[in-house]
Protein backbone atom coordinates (compact mmCIF):
# COMPACT_ATOMS: atom_id res chain seq x y z
CA UNK A 1 0.00 0.00 0.00
CA UNK A 2 1.25 3.48 -0.90
CA UNK A 3 0.19 6.41 1.30
CA UNK A 4 -0.24 9.56 -0.79
CA UNK A 5 0.48 12.94 0.78
CA UNK A 6 1.15 16.48 -0.38
CA UNK A 7 2.53 19.71 0.94
CA UNK A 8 4.62 22.58 -0.12
CA UNK A 9 7.08 25.36 0.20
CA UNK A 10 5.44 28.69 1.01
CA UNK A 11 7.81 31.49 0.08
CA UNK A 12 7.90 35.28 0.05
CA UNK A 13 10.51 37.81 -1.04
CA UNK A 14 12.62 39.62 1.55
CA UNK A 15 13.69 43.26 1.49
CA UNK A 16 17.27 42.15 0.79
CA UNK A 17 16.25 40.51 -2.48
CA UNK A 18 16.21 36.92 -1.23
CA UNK A 19 13.38 34.70 -0.04
CA UNK A 20 12.11 33.28 3.21
CA UNK A 21 10.05 30.13 3.64
CA UNK A 22 7.79 28.54 6.25
CA UNK A 23 8.73 25.51 8.32
CA UNK A 24 6.60 23.81 10.95
CA UNK A 25 7.57 22.06 14.18
CA UNK A 26 5.70 18.85 14.92
CA UNK A 27 5.86 18.03 18.65
CA UNK A 28 4.91 14.38 18.05
CA UNK A 29 8.17 13.85 16.15
CA UNK A 30 10.06 16.85 17.56
CA UNK A 31 11.08 17.81 14.04
CA UNK A 32 11.17 20.81 11.71
CA UNK A 33 9.73 20.11 8.29
CA UNK A 34 7.87 21.47 5.30
CA UNK A 35 4.10 21.52 5.95
CA UNK A 36 2.44 18.43 4.50
CA UNK A 37 -0.15 15.74 5.16
CA UNK A 38 -2.03 12.73 3.88
CA UNK A 39 -4.61 12.93 1.12
CA UNK A 40 -8.25 12.34 1.95
CA UNK A 41 -10.26 9.93 -0.25
CA UNK A 42 -11.06 11.53 -3.61
CA UNK A 43 -8.79 14.51 -2.97
CA UNK A 44 -6.28 15.54 -5.62
CA UNK A 45 -2.66 16.15 -4.66
CA UNK A 46 -2.92 19.95 -5.21
CA UNK A 47 -6.13 20.07 -3.12
CA UNK A 48 -4.40 18.10 -0.38
CA UNK A 49 -1.42 20.45 -0.41
CA UNK A 50 -3.63 23.53 -0.03
CA UNK A 51 -5.75 21.97 2.75
CA UNK A 52 -2.88 20.50 4.76
CA UNK A 53 -0.72 23.60 4.53
CA UNK A 54 -3.59 25.84 5.64
CA UNK A 55 -4.41 23.47 8.53
CA UNK A 56 -0.79 23.43 9.70
CA UNK A 57 0.12 27.10 9.12
CA UNK A 58 -3.06 29.19 8.89
CA UNK A 59 -1.84 30.36 5.47
CA UNK A 60 -4.19 29.98 2.51
CA UNK A 61 -2.20 29.39 -0.66
CA UNK A 62 -2.57 28.76 -4.34
CA UNK A 63 -0.60 25.99 -5.99
CA UNK A 64 2.34 26.71 -8.23
CA UNK A 65 4.38 24.08 -10.03
CA UNK A 66 5.23 20.71 -8.57
CA UNK A 67 8.71 20.84 -7.05
CA UNK A 68 9.51 17.20 -6.30
CA UNK A 69 8.21 13.89 -4.96
CA UNK A 70 9.85 12.23 -1.95
CA UNK A 71 9.22 8.59 -1.04
CA UNK A 72 10.08 6.87 2.22
CA UNK A 73 8.72 4.30 4.65
CA UNK A 74 6.49 5.58 7.44
CA UNK A 75 6.39 4.24 11.00
CA UNK A 76 4.14 1.35 9.90
CA UNK A 77 6.65 0.52 7.13
CA UNK A 78 4.25 1.61 4.37
CA UNK A 79 5.62 3.49 1.39
CA UNK A 80 4.68 7.16 1.76
CA UNK A 81 4.89 9.35 -1.34
CA UNK A 82 4.81 13.11 -0.68
CA UNK A 83 4.37 15.53 -3.58
CA UNK A 84 5.62 19.05 -2.86
CA UNK A 85 4.50 22.21 -4.65
CA UNK A 86 5.66 25.80 -4.74
CA UNK A 87 2.89 27.63 -2.88
CA UNK A 88 1.88 31.24 -3.44
CA UNK A 89 0.44 33.15 -0.47
CA UNK A 90 -3.20 34.22 -0.78
CA UNK A 91 -4.15 35.05 2.84
CA UNK A 92 -2.09 34.85 6.04
CA UNK A 93 -4.04 34.16 9.23
CA UNK A 94 -2.51 33.71 12.68
CA UNK A 95 -1.17 30.22 13.33
CA UNK A 96 -3.13 28.37 16.01
CA UNK A 97 -0.93 26.02 18.03
CA UNK A 98 -2.22 22.48 18.35
CA UNK A 99 -1.01 18.93 18.97
CA UNK A 100 0.02 18.53 15.34
CA UNK A 101 2.01 21.78 14.86
CA UNK A 102 3.10 23.78 17.87
CA UNK A 103 5.44 26.25 16.13
CA UNK A 104 5.81 27.92 12.77
CA UNK A 105 8.77 29.96 11.58
CA UNK A 106 9.63 32.09 8.59
CA UNK A 107 13.29 31.39 7.82
CA UNK A 108 15.68 32.65 5.15
CA UNK A 109 15.99 30.16 2.31
CA UNK A 110 19.77 30.18 2.83
CA UNK A 111 19.34 28.87 6.40
CA UNK A 112 16.48 26.42 5.89
CA UNK A 113 18.55 23.30 5.21
CA UNK A 114 20.31 23.64 8.58
CA UNK A 115 16.92 23.83 10.34
CA UNK A 116 15.27 20.85 8.60
CA UNK A 117 15.41 17.69 10.72
CA UNK A 118 15.25 15.12 7.90
CA UNK A 119 18.14 15.40 5.46
CA UNK A 120 15.99 14.28 2.51
CA UNK A 121 13.80 17.37 2.91
CA UNK A 122 16.65 19.44 1.50
CA UNK A 123 15.54 18.17 -1.91
CA UNK A 124 12.50 20.42 -1.56
CA UNK A 125 14.79 23.38 -0.89
CA UNK A 126 16.89 22.60 -3.97
CA UNK A 127 13.80 22.29 -6.17
CA UNK A 128 12.37 25.55 -4.80
CA UNK A 129 15.66 27.36 -5.43
CA UNK A 130 15.67 26.10 -9.03
CA UNK A 131 12.08 27.26 -9.53
CA UNK A 132 12.75 30.70 -8.02
CA UNK A 133 15.87 31.06 -10.15
CA UNK A 134 13.96 30.19 -13.34
CA UNK A 135 11.11 32.52 -12.33
CA UNK A 136 13.44 35.49 -11.78
CA UNK A 137 15.14 34.89 -15.15
CA UNK A 138 11.77 35.14 -16.91
CA UNK A 139 10.75 38.43 -15.29
CA UNK A 140 11.25 41.46 -17.52
CA UNK A 141 13.99 43.84 -16.43
CA UNK A 142 13.19 47.52 -16.04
Amino acid sequence: MVVLAAGGAIYRPTLSGGYEVVLVHRPRYDDWSWPKGKCEPGESLPECAIREVEEETGILTTVGPMLCVLSYRDQQQRVKRVTYYALHIAIISPHERDDEVDQLIWIDIDAVDQKLTVAGDTQVTAALRAYLSEDSEQRPTR
